[in-house]
Parts: structure tokens; sequence; C-alpha cells
């Protein structure tokens, strides 16, 4: 048998003749209605294709020596930025004591008077240009006197106070109160009481990052510079609660409210508009609970307790690949602020959970929380105290297309295929009922 006459007999697509063929008005309607659902079955399968899910993995996390940053904005609307000390601590043995750098403390208004920040500079600013002030005019063999502590090893002259700061942190050195710096002469040149009178009524609020272990820990905004006595960690609370005496009208609290605070770069902003629906559960209000908590007291001896767990989360961008994450370099190396933003789009940041717990430092019952069966401890000091744990785990989030582009070029052959054949279908019982109908009547 010829080659020919073989692929003849292959031939799936038999053809008829045009003289054999008929047209009709229904047939071209149900042509032109399947262009149109073809045309938009395709587009659909296109906006499928382009869609971007997220794929959530759970794995151990490895990370080793890591380090992990804390970005925080927090008002605090009765106590004054003097009187506000921020530590840090954690299981390793790290403490950082009166935490400044990445952070800036804004005076705020007396919260009668509406709130609102005090113009001009920041409250650290305005101390060290007393200081610079008060320097500028000092004999250059000046020595100033520790006034019975010893001088701090960080000081400006080995051996001397020569600030008011340097007497203070030489009190605290010792575990020794200073209260308002009466009768030390660097306090009065510096007029470091007069700060205190002018800032009683103010409110404060602390924004920034700092770098902490990625271990166990806690930081802290308390009263008074705070210092080490034995294993406690101990603050001056002697002007926190003298101011509240000597003025009536004035009550210093931990009253505050929590703007933002995150463990980590913040995810992209335009990320809801990437992924759709779908990533509703990973905006900034889900990986920080605490944005936007307002809690309110009327007692100075009174603290704030938040036991947060911290879940690190890595956000992959769509068709990233691995080359380096910034976790590779050293942390010295990263401005503070850019820790945990990778290469092309990676994040390494963390999400947490919160447990909030309050109480009153003289201890007592717990009737006004609606437990009249609970005591509280006696003891602590006023302030705002965040504990935070690891977690072992690490939640990946990646960017994914809903199905490859070959998936899309199947769809495609389907809807086309699938659309022509019922419409071949629907176009031939049609075309039967027309013949049926005409033969009826020709009977």
């Amino acid at each position: 048998m010829p080659a020919k006459s073989r692929f003849h007999r292959l031939d799936a697509f038999t053809k008829t003749v045009e003289d054999a063929r008929v047209r009709t008005t229904s047939g071209g309607t149900l042509t032109l209605l399947s262009l149109l659902l073809i045309l938009y079955l395709t587009w659909s399968e296109w906006a499928q294709y382009r869609r971007v899910l997220i794929q959530t993995e759970i794995v151990v996390d490895k990370g080793r020596d890591e380090k992990m940053e804390i970005h925080m904005n927090i008002s605090f609307p009765r106590v004054p930025c003097e009187l506000l000390t921020l530590d840090v601590m954690d299981v390793s043995g790290e403490v950082q004591t009166g935490v400044m750098h990445g952070v800036s403390k804004v005076r705020l208004r007396p919260h009668q008077e509406g709130g609102g920040e005090v113009p001009g500079a920041s409250a650290q600013q305005l101390m060290l240009n007393e200081e610079r002030e008060a320097l500028e005019h000092l004999d250059p063999n000046y020595c100033g006197e520790c006034y019975g502590a010893p001088a701090p090893e960080n000081g400006l002259k080995k051996g001397c106070c020569q600030t008011c700061q340097e007497v203070r942190d030489a009190y605290a050195s010792i575990s020794w109160s200073f209260g308002r710096g009466n009768g030390v002469e660097q306090c009065e040149r510096e007029h470091y009481g007069e700060h205190l009178d002018e800032q009683r009524a103010e409110g404060c609020r602390i924004e920034g990052s700092i770098r902490v272990n990625k271990v166990v820990g806690n930081f802290h905004f308390a009263p008074g510079k705070s210092f080490s006595n034995g294993n406690l960690h101990v603050h001056d609370l002697d002007n926190y609660f003298t101011d509240a005496r000597d003025s009536p009208g004035i009550v210093h609290t931990f009253t505050h409210q929590i703007h933002t605070l995150r463990f980590g770069p913040e995810l992209p902003v335009n990320l809801a508009e990437r992924v759709g629906t779908n990533g509703v559960q990973w905006t900034q209000n889900h990986m920080n609970p605490l944005d936007a908590t307002e809690q309110k007291t009327d007692e100075k001896a009174f603290n704030y307790m938040y036991f947060v767990k911290v879940v690190s989360t890595t956000w992959l961008p769509l068709g990233w690949k691995p080359t380096w994450t910034v976790l590779d370099i050293p942390h010295e190396l990263v401005k503070l602020g850019g820790y945990g933003v990778g290469d092309k789009g990676s994040i390494d940041t963390n999400q947490y959970s919160v447990t909030a717990h309050h109480r009153a430092i003289g201890g007592g019952s717990a009737d006004d929380q609606g437990h009249k069966e609970r005591l509280h401890a006696r003891g602590g000091i006023p302030g705002v105290f965040f504990s935070y744990d690891i977690s072992p785990l690490r939640v990946i989030n990646r960017e994914v297309r809903a199905y490859s582009f070959s998936g899309f070029l199947v769809g495609v052959c389907a809807v086309i295929g699938g659309t022509l054949t019922v419409a071949a279908a629907l176009d031939r019982l049609m075309f039967e009922g027309q013949l049926r109908v005409k033969k009826s009547h020709h009977s």
C-alpha cells in the first residue's frame, strides 16, 4: 500500500466538501457567542495566571548568633522625658541601661493642654546644649567633684565629674539615689533642677530602634536612672514620687499609647495590593498586634507587662532565588534600621503574639479586674515592661503564581476546545430540530 494511503487512514480530521456544508443564521449567532465566551474565559485564565498566592511553610529556625531590631513609637503623656529611661537586658547577660543610641525622646505638651510636641529641639539635645555651654566657660584645669562617689571611667576627664550627667553616673555606679542634684555644683550650673521643674507636667514620646540579641530578654520604660544592685535591677524613683508630692495637681502615671511596635523591618506597603484578599492575614496589624494600643491609669505606683512571643518570619517575593541575605553580614556593618532587609525584596522579620497584664505595685485584690479570688503580689517598680521569648520555628511566606505558564496554555486550550465542542453540539441539535419542524409542516 502506498505511503500516502497509510497517512490518509490516520487522518483524524475528515473534511467535507464546500457543497455539502449548510450555513444557518442560528449557527452564525452561536459562533459569535462562542467567540465572545472564549475571549472572556481566556481573559479569566490570564488573570488567574497573574494572581499571586502566598505559600506558607513552617520550618525549624536554624539561625545562630542572630540579632533582632525592635522598632518603637510609644507616647507617655504623663511622664516627662527627663525621668523616662529605656533599659534592655537578656538571658545572655547583656544589659543596656539608659539607651539613647538609635532612639530619640520627643517632649510633649501637658495632656491637660491637649498634648502635641513641644516646639524646639529634642529633650536630649537640649540637655547636651546646656552641658556644652557650661563646659565652654570652665577653666581648662577644672576637675569637678564626684561627691563621694568614684569618677566614671568614661568621663570627660579622668578622676573627675565634669557634668551633672557624670555625677549621676557616678552615683548610679554605687547604687546611690541622686534626687534633684541640690548642692551639686555641676547640676546647679546646668540648671538640672530647673529642667525638672520645667518638664514636670509634660509627657514624652520615645521613637526609634534598638538592636538586641535574638534570645529571651526584655526591655522596659521606667522612671529615673537605672543601676544594678547585686542581682537586682534598680531605678532611682526619688524624683518620680517627689515631684508628685510637691505638685498636688500633677500626678505622674504610666498611661501610655503604643503607636507602633514591631520586631524587625516592615513588610512592603503594596503587599495587600499585590496579593489581594489572600494577603489580608499578613497585614501590619496582624504582624504587630500592639499597634494603636492605649492603656490608662490614675495610679502612679502601677506597672504594665506585655509578654510577647516572637516568631521569625521570612518574606520571599515572586521569582526570588537564594543568593545572600543581610543576616550573613556582621551586624556591626549593617546600619540601624536595615537589619533583616535582604536582596531582591526579601525580608527577614518577625511577627508576634502578646499577652498583657497590669497591676498596682502595692499589691492587693484584683476586684477591679473582676477577679475577687486573685491577689496581686507586692513589689516591683512602676513602668511598662515588654518580655519577649523567641519561638524555635520560622514561618516562610513565599509569593508564587497560581499555576505555571504551561498550566495557563493548557487552560486556554481547554477553554477553546470545550467551548467549540459544546457550541457544535448545540448547533447540531438546533439544526436537526429545524429539519424535523420543516418535515412535520410538509407532511
